[in-house]
């Protein structure tokens, strides 16, 4: 027979758990001997080293508790469930470790890979690397709220720069990014885009997200934080559109 405190050495707990193990009905408490000490044997160190086990693999003291009554064929399964939650939880730690390295690399959520080969085309067609960034954070943004409808937006808009006139306008808008507000080649700019932007979809409905998404407004505050020119010039262009 042993005491707690040889226990809890056997087991590599302290004695603190196993007064809570005591509490919680885990371990069954032994004993006294005349001195009014605990006295365990050694079915209390098995006992304990696999509620130890147990409690390390992340499974639930209220579950532990009702496996100790259970048959040894009631206890198998449980094991081989336990085994398949930590399957399936080790699985979800990878997928957050990849994640997080994709953080650490800069990127805040996976893309298609054909939104990543569109940005390094803009990169050598000559976009500055604030409006490459910029691009990206978006369709992040728009791919996170709206994976129904990003994939046709992300079309369209390839689709456009493909154009070398409209891809101009995209860039021009770029470079407007350090002119004061009010240059006048910023209401120049406002107009050619509206041009374009008619001729391009006339009075079709334009490819975008639900009425009722606040994801439009928000990319376009954002866009327009960035940039007094860019402020006026998005409000140029909607002027001209709704004139």
């Amino acid at each position: 027979m042993i005491t707690i405190g040889q226990l809890a050495k056997y087991a590599g707990v302290s004695i603190k758990t196993i007064r809570v193990y005591h509490g919680k009905e885990l371990l069954s408490e032994p004993d006294r001997d005349a001195s009014g000490y605990r006295r365990y044997g050694a079915n209390a160190v098995i006992d304990l080293i696999k509620i130890r086990t147990l409690t390390e693999a992340g499974v639930p003291l209220a579950r532990i508790r009702d496996l100790r009554s259970a048959t040894d064929e009631e206890f198998q399964q449980a094991l081989h469930e336990i085994d398949d939650e930590l399957t399936a939880r080790i699985r979800g730690l990878q997928a957050t470790r990849g994640r997080l390295r994709q953080l650490a690399a800069g990127q805040l959520a996976p893309l298609p890979t054909e939104v990543g080969t569109h940005m390094e085309h803009l990169a050598r067609w000559g976009f500055t690397p604030r409006w490459v960034d910029l691009q990206r954070d978006l369709w992040i943004l728009v791919f996170a709220t709206h994976p129904d409808r990003a994939i046709t937006l992300f079309h369209d808009q390839a689709e456009t720069l493909v154009d070398p006139a409209l891809r101009q306008l995209f860039l021009d808008y770029d470079h407007a990014h350090d002119l004061d507000a009010d240059d006048p080649r910023i209401d120049d700019l406002a107009r050619r885009i509206a041009e374009a932007h008619r001729e391009r979809y006339g009075p079709d409905e334009l490819p975008g997200l639900d009425a009722a998404s606040e994801i439009p407004a928000l990319i376009q505050g954002t866009v327009n934080a960035s940039s007094p020119a860019w402020q006026r010039l998005d409000t140029l262009i909607r002027a001209q559109l709704d004139a």
